[in-house]
């Protein structure tokens, strides 16, 4: 599988952009994700079925996933690993006129794909509410936070599954190549070209890696890492501390 730079220029594409290419292309970073393939292509097929392009982004994974993927029918991209990296990889292979920025572990309700293309029509990009599965109830209450937040900010999180039209992802430069809070840094950026359209309709992300640290630890640990960068502290610095 061919390596594609992150920087191949959005340019590069557009002299054979037509109305026949996808609406919207589901952009998917992934890096040793078997146990969520299964799941995961059965959601991605949904979307390809309604003539959507999807891509699958690896970062160097060392299990079957690649190989499952493709078996699948899946078109899996090899990238240097880390998030941001892989998304601008994917970004730049891309053909839809909407990006979307799909987590492995993130599912999408019914009739997304026509929830984000009515949502762009004024704005330039969006995301979702989110809600966490899991069964404590402090899951609820985190989700509910994160949701206001961002409503409030404009802010959003990669697990708020981030969609933007092409154009004003690369005339912001798309991701910003850190180990951390690429999200955070990109809506900053794109706040400059609207505010996000907010859909309250609720795509479902993985409560793992809230479980796993302990709620309120983690609470404390994202809210403390979130103010150190607002006060200029470096994402490398902060992505050593979050591991």
């Amino acid at each position: 599988m061919k390596k594609v730079s992150t920087s191949k220029r959005q340019d590069d594409r557009q002299a054979d952009f037509n109305l026949t290419q996808p609406l919207l292309s589901f952009i998917v970073p992934m890096l040793n994700e078997v146990q969520q393939l299964p799941d995961l292509i059965s959601h991605l097929k949904v979307w390809q079925s309604h003539g959507h392009e999807v891509l699958l982004v690896d970062g160097g994974s060392n299990d079957s996933s690649v190989f499952l993927a493709q078996s699948e029918g899946l078109r899996v991209i090899q990238s240097e690993r880390g998030r941001a990296k892989q998304m601008n990889v994917g970004a730049a292979t891309a053909n839809g006129r909407i990006l979307v920025f799909l987590h492995a572990d993130t599912r999408l309700p019914l009739l997304a794909d026509q929830m984000m293309i009515k949502g762009l029509r004024h704005r330039k990009w969006g995301r979702f509410d989110v809600r966490l599965t899991g069964e404590a109830w402090m899951l609820r209450v985190v989700a509910l936070l994160m949701n206001f937040r961002s409503c409030l900010t404009g802010i959003a999180t990669g697990d708020q599954t981030i969609f933007v039209d092409r154009e004003a992802f690369w005339t912001i430069g798309g991701f910003p190549e850190q180990p951390l809070m690429e999200d955070i840094e990109i809506s900053k950026r794109l706040l400059s070209q609207s505010r996000p359209c907010c859909l309250h309709t609720k795509a479902t992300t993985s409560g793992r890696r809230w479980q796993k640290r302990g709620i309120w630890r983690t609470i404390w640990l994202m809210w403390r890492l979130r103010w150190a960068y607002w006060r200029g502290v470096s994402a490398e610095q902060l992505a050593e501390e979050y591991r």
